[in-house]
């Protein structure tokens, strides 16, 4: 291919817009309603495409609109290319301004909900008072499409645990700490005075757990097992952290936390660890994309991820030795 006349002076960043909306809508109409341009337009950009690379990009499937082999090694690196601009105005912005920028971090809600994540962007903001930090909720547990908004360039960063070794070549992975997960009960609970307790003895306490398959929930199973026992059937199933603590003030629940979440909320909701033993600790890592450059806002944004992980590892494993 004649680089300089059919791709360099030809292609438009534009184009490779409209290929990503009308890939990602499934149709061309709703690309152009998403693009706020005309139907004709879309089709005009995609033709342009397809005459300047040369074969098709896009079928009609029986569910609309969908990449050809060609379409999706195009946008694989399209993205790339738009992401690598999109980093570079990021760069400028933090040149110019020098704290300002921002952030994009996926997390596990438990860190999110937990305080974890909020300790980080304390000491971010005491540092760069102009940056800013987005946050979403998702999930570096194993099953469904890992890491997609990391892939797919939706944030810079993950911060989460992982229960098996990640072997993806694209991605970098940073070992933060070593994390237990720890059962714990309200303060006022019969439960929390106690420096010795059976897993028998739990057995049919009212349990809150996450529902189906957790990494978590499959801690507590598999200690119960491991001791001839059947495990907990939970009164409550869910993922709500804020729900959890609303049951657990009342003082009949057991639920279970990563021991940081109890670390930054044990005094504000009165949490107290029993001293049940389940299992190993998981590594709480941050992931980054191997071959994404990091902008100054990232590499300030996991500098204080560290700082914060130095002086949290040492409490955690204060807390896991005693009850709280």
């Amino acid at each position: 291919m004649d680089w300089d006349r059919r791709v360099g002076r030809q292609l438009r960043l534009r184009d490779l817009h409209v290929l990503k909306a009308v890939a990602q809508h499934g149709s061309m109409a709703k690309a152009a309603a998403h693009l706020s341009v005309t139907q004709p337009a879309i089709s005009q950009s995609i033709a342009d495409l397809e005459a300047i690379v040369g074969v098709r990009l896009l079928d009609r499937g029986p569910r609309g609109v969908v990449p050809t082999p060609y379409g999706e090694a195009l946008m694989r690196r399209s993205l790339e290319a738009l992401d690598a601009l999109k980093q570079g105005m990021r760069d400028i912005e933090f040149l110019t301004d020098p704290g300002s920028g921002e952030v994009s971090v996926g997390a596990d809600m438990s860190y999110i909900a937990g305080g974890f994540m909020s300790a980080i962007i304390e000491r971010l903001s005491e540092r760069h008072p102009r940056l800013t930090v987005l946050v979403v909720e998702t999930t570096t547990a194993a099953g469904g499409p890992a890491f997609r908004e990391l892939r797919d360039r939706e944030v810079d960063v993950m911060l989460g645990r992982l229960s098996t070794p990640v072997p993806d070549d694209d991605l970098m992975v940073e070992k933060l700490l070593d994390e237990a997960i720890v059962v714990v009960a309200n303060a006022s609970s019969k439960w929390a005075g106690r420096y010795k307790i059976a897993l028998k003895d739990l057995q049919d306490e009212p349990w809150i757990l996450a529902p189906g398959k957790n990494i978590a929930r499959g801690l507590v199973e598999d200690a119960f097992r491991a001791e001839g026992l059947t495990p907990p059937r939970p009164h409550v199933t869910t993922y709500s952290i804020q729900l959890r603590m609303q049951l657990l003030a009342t003082g009949h629940y057991l639920t279970v936390f990563t021991d940081t979440t109890v670390r930054y909320s044990a005094e504000r909701w009165c949490l107290k660890i029993l001293p049940i033993e389940l299992g190993r600790r998981l590594p709480v890592v941050a992931v980054t994309l191997k071959h994404r450059t990091h902008t100054p806002s990232v590499h300030a944004f996991l500098e204080q991820a560290r700082a914060v992980t130095r002086s949290t590892r040492a409490a955690s494993e204060i807390a896991w030795a005693s009850p709280t």
